[in-house]
């Protein structure tokens, strides 16, 4: 059964069993992975680099779903400063959890630094052996190493670049450079491991370029439409994880209106497995996704919300709530459609950007894309 019929019986209320269910997410999860690891100097001189990445990270996701919207996709945070700094090293693992990544960049700050050289060498290697990348075919891995100070080479028994890359192309990764700012001799280095790792080297101003956001007529009527599919929601499992499921709902309301909007297209978008919040533990997506059976679920762990029911009651309401949510994931998808026609239109006016976001984007366009 194709997503749009399964998305069509939900509106009506024609529900699929957990069995059918799973079957539609074997079906979709053939779909290509995409493992994306960004490999970010957090030192002082990176700041505002690192904040325009932060509102558009969500922006850099749906363009891989554009590409290929069966993709699954995963992404993986290094943040790296040198030795005397608070912290060489800040990894955060590769995971689908996009929200829970998106939470955790937008926690990172920048500090620290001083020196031109940074421990380059030390991230590169963390990326590239230490982070959980998938084994197998049908997966494509990208590293982009982002900074604006050449490696360290005069540490001792401290990894080196080449022997790392070596190893990165052995697991079929592709590592891209992009160098904020203009030094030269970091322009040597970064030149050099795109070369050696397959990839490209980017150029881009200091800070990172003009990080634009373009606000459209449709932003107000999705973030509706979005605060309407979140009160849909009913987190399952322990206190501890429902409470995160709740959290991830409450952070992304802080961020700014077109923000909000990349983050509702992202979800609109992804249709390997329909989801509210990344993660897991929503009861509506993970009964729909084939994941879990209302009936499999222990009393403690339901929501409240269905605790306060009667257990023989709970199918029907759940059934509701799974017809609200379609219903409302229908009107989302017209509104992306829309605002992404705004803003490809209000785009074409204007010079192609060097910013960070739009080179990055650019860049995943051409190498999802390869055969």
């Amino acid at each position: 059964m194709s997503r749009h019929l399964i998305r069509t019986a939900l509106g009506l209320g024609l529900f699929l069993t957990p069995l059918a269910a799973f079957a539609e997410g074997q079906q979709t999860q053939k779909g290509e992975r995409i493992e994306v690891a960004f490999v970010l100097d957090t030192t002082g001189s990176m700041v505002d680099l690192i904040e325009g990445a932060k509102q558009k990270i969500w922006s850099i996701t749906n363009t891989m779903l554009d590409v290929n919207p069966d993709a699954d996709i995963r992404l993986a945070l290094v943040a790296y400063r040198d030795r005397g700094d608070d912290y060489v090293l800040r990894t955060h693992d590769m995971s689908g959890d996009v929200q829970d990544i998106y939470a955790k960049l937008r926690r990172f700050s920048a500090d620290g630094g001083g020196d031109t050289p940074e421990s380059v060498n030390e991230a590169l290697d963390e990326a590239v052996r230490n982070l959980d990348w998938t084994k197998g075919e049908k997966v494509r891995r990208i590293i982009f190493l982002v900074g604006d100070a050449p490696p360290h080479m005069d540490y001792d028994n401290a990894p080196r670049y080449a022997e790392v890359i070596a190893q990165a192309r052995k697991k079929g990764i592709t590592l891209n450079t992009v160098q904020a700012g203009d030094d030269g001799e970091t322009r040597q280095y970064w030149q050099e491991m795109a070369r050696l790792g397959g990839g490209r080297y980017i150029a881009i101003p200091q800070d990172g370029g003009q990080i634009r956001q373009i606000p459209t007529p449709f932003d107000a009527e999705i973030l509706k439409v979005q605060d309407k599919i979140d009160q849909t929601i009913l987190p399952y499992g322990s206190q501890v994880e429902q409470a995160e499921v709740r959290a991830k709902v409450a952070d992304r309301k802080t961020a700014s209106a077109e923000v909000q909007a990349d983050n509702s297209s992202f979800y609109s978008k992804k249709s390997v497995k329909k989801e509210a919040v990344t993660g897991g533990n929503d009861m509506v997506s993970a009964v729909v996704n084939g994941d879990v059976a209302l009936d499999k679920i222990p009393e403690a762990d339901l929501a409240p919300e269905l605790q306060k029911i009667p257990a023989p009651e709970r199918k029907a309401y759940l059934d509701g709530v799974i017809a609200e949510r379609a219903k409302l994931e229908a009107e989302m998808d017209g509104l992306v459609q829309k605002r992404d026609a705004f803003i490809a239109s209000e785009s074409s006016k204007t010079a192609a950007s060097d910013s960070f976001d739009s080179s990055v984007k650019e860049l995943l366009k051409e190498q999802i894309a390869t055969e």
